[in-house]
């Protein structure tokens, strides 16, 4: 339609809104967030989990079977320290804590000595530190024995952090490191603190503590983007395994830990941190410590492959070139939804394999967004378009006929001049001039109105165009803008049923129809049709010489009939109807004759 252009004009600006929204508001960050959370959940159940890293759980059941024996929770330290020395004994490879050490217990000081000569006594205890977002803390040249990998990089040798320290054990036996949250934008814990900057010290994770003292492989950068296990890490309870040590035979296996790296921590309601992974709104702090130390340990933590913006910059580009080029909407639909489908495949197979994870697939939603609003936007114009072209049209022709030109396509087609073989009738009032003198000018106005009612709908029904009114005058013509190959014979039975009409009218009028009559002329010849005008008004008309001749034609019906047609009229109606033959006529403005006839209905 005419409106193309502008809707089309539009997509290159609303691919530039789309990219300024994303650059300046993050209009698309959760929807990546949403993304990579699928693909996560998906990677995390083709994630084979590891059978050397275990939960024990201060879970509800271990608060309860240890009611008696050791009261309600916090337990004294001396049960961490008895469950330590039941781990040592299989050889376990490291015994990580969950749980923070850092207020002394002053009623049970004998447990917390036990406690701390226990850690002691070996060197593959490991406990959390928390960095504060507040406070004064405690000189960082002090707590170097935290990690090795704790050292200055920038110029205050002084500085203080304030650290939440496990100041139950001596320092000598702080071994250990961060186990601070370090949520997305969103809230959603994706990945594990590696290592936190404070005052131009590098304070290292629990994660990365083990990494360094274990000599495993460690990414650059100071996270990691954490794989997931469907189903978490293998566990177990807490008072299980800790009663099973007291009996004389075990039900447990006597190497169940041994060479694992055990992760203690409290999961119970009430205990347990939870924290909103992409996994569940309650992913236990335990299990997202052990799972992030299975990464490092397996290598195989996700490595990100940033490709926002330009990802979705790229696809907005294409999408507004093929908007801009007037490519079908459809076709735009079916490439992108060919390149959402090979992105996504993409996407599983280099994060299954590679373990690859993809940055900037809410391209993919960027360019959707556009689609959908383009094609919203089509189609509001198109229908605009439609409404003010059947408006135009249904000026001219019957409402159902516009309706099917429009539905069909063929109403740009239409609007376009063009030079074709036509039918045109003249018909005019004759005796309407008395008619006029002896009515009100209201009346005159009404009458006219009735008269051309009816006769519009004898021509709309017979496939015919009208042209316009000229005073009591009617044009019409046939075979534009709807092509119909039989428009000389629609053009003839309109004439012979406007006269019918005409009758019935005149007997409606009484006294004042008697010298209401009609004359019609017809011609069939050639013509250029088109909308002719300026854009405050215009009209779909017929120009040419085969105009002037059946207005010259009608006006040769006085005294002779009622319908007249030209002889190239009559020969392509064919055998339709009989034909009176009139003569040749020497009309005004030709000069040579023209054959006239009158056409009749065939007698049944």
């Amino acid at each position: 339609m005419k409106s193309n252009w502008r809707w089309q004009l539009l997509s290159p600006v609303l691919a530039l809104l789309l990219v300024l929204a994303d650059q300046s508001d993050g209009l698309f960050d959760r929807v990546e967030y949403r993304i990579q959370d699928t693909l996560l959940r998906v990677q995390a159940s083709w994630h084979p989990v590891p059978q050397d890293i275990v939960l024990i759980d201060i879970d509800q059941k271990s608060l309860e079977d240890l009611n008696t024996l050791a009261g309600s929770f916090p337990w004294p330290r001396s049960v961490q320290a008895e469950l330590i020395e039941g781990l040592e004994a299989q050889n376990v490879q490291a015994i990580v804590f969950d749980l923070f050490f850092n207020e002394a217990d002053t009623f049970r000081a004998d447990s917390d000595a036990l406690f701390r000569d226990t850690v002691a006594r070996h060197d593959n205890i490991y406990l959390p530190t928390l960095l504060l977002n507040d406070g004064h803390g405690a000189p960082l040249t002090r707590l170097a024995m935290l990690a090795p990998s704790m050292h200055l990089q920038g110029t205050n040798p002084k500085a203080f952090a304030p650290l939440m320290l496990p100041l139950v054990t001596s320092p000598q036996s702080w071994r250990g490191g961060l186990a601070n949250f370090t949520p997305d934008a969103d809230g959603i814990g994706r990945h594990y603190l590696l290592y936190a900057q404070h005052a131009g010290w590098i304070l290292p994770s629990l994660p990365q503590r083990l990494a360094t003292d274990y000599h495993w492989s460690q990414p650059s950068g100071d996270r990691i983007l954490i794989n997931w296990f469907a189903h978490g890490l293998p566990r177990a309870s807490f008072s299980d395994v800790y009663l099973d040590m007291d009996r004389r035979v075990h039900r447990r296996p006597a190497n169940e830990f041994t060479g694992k790296i055990v992760v203690i921590g409290a999961t119970a309601p009430g205990l347990s941190d939870f924290r909103a992974t992409p996994m569940s709104t309650t992913t236990q702090a335990p299990m997202m410590l052990g799972t992030a130390i299975s990464n490092l340990k397996h290598h195989d933590w996700l490595n990100p492959v940033p490709l926002r913006p330009w990802l979705g910059a790229v696809l907005l580009v294409l999408l507004a070139w093929g908007f801009w080029r007037g490519m079908s909407i459809w076709k735009i639909g079916l490439g992108l939804l060919a390149v959402t489908l090979v992105l996504a495949g993409i996407s599983m197979l280099f994060l299954q394999q590679e373990h690859w994870m993809i940055e900037g697939l809410s391209g993919l939603a960027m360019a959707w967004t556009l689609m959908v609003a383009q094609a919203g936007l089509a189609y509001a114009m198109e229908r605009a378009d439609r409404v003010r072209t059947e408006a135009l049209f249904s000026r001219f022709l019957d409402p159902n006929v516009v309706r099917a030109l429009v539905a069909g396509g063929d109403a740009e087609l239409a609007m376009r001049p063009s030079s074709r073989t036509i039918t045109v009738l003249f018909s005019d009032i004759r005796g309407f001039t008395h008619l006029s003198e002896l009515k009100t000018p209201e009346s005159v106005l009404d009458l006219l109105n009735r008269y051309f009612r009816r006769q519009t709908a004898i021509i709309f029904k017979n496939r015919g165009t009208l042209d316009k009114f000229i005073g009591d005058a009617i044009m019409a013509f046939w075979n534009a803008p709807i092509d119909d190959p039989e428009h000389a014979v629609h053009a003839v039975q309109a004439a012979l049923s406007m006269v019918e009409v005409l009758q019935a009218f005149c007997k409606d009028l009484g006294e004042a129809g008697e010298n209401f009559d009609i004359g019609i002329g017809i011609h069939t010849g050639p013509a250029v049709v088109g909308f002719l005008g300026a854009d405050e008004r215009i009209d779909y008309t017929a120009i040419g010489d085969t105009v002037n001749l059946a207005s010259r034609i009608e006006g040769q019906t006085r005294g002779r009939a009622r319908v007249l047609v030209s002889e190239s009229t009559r020969d392509a109606c064919g055998s339709y109807f009989d034909f009176v033959d009139h003569g040749w006529v020497q009309v005004k403005g030709r000069d040579a004759q023209v054959h006239l006839y009158e056409p009749r209905r065939k007698e049944v």
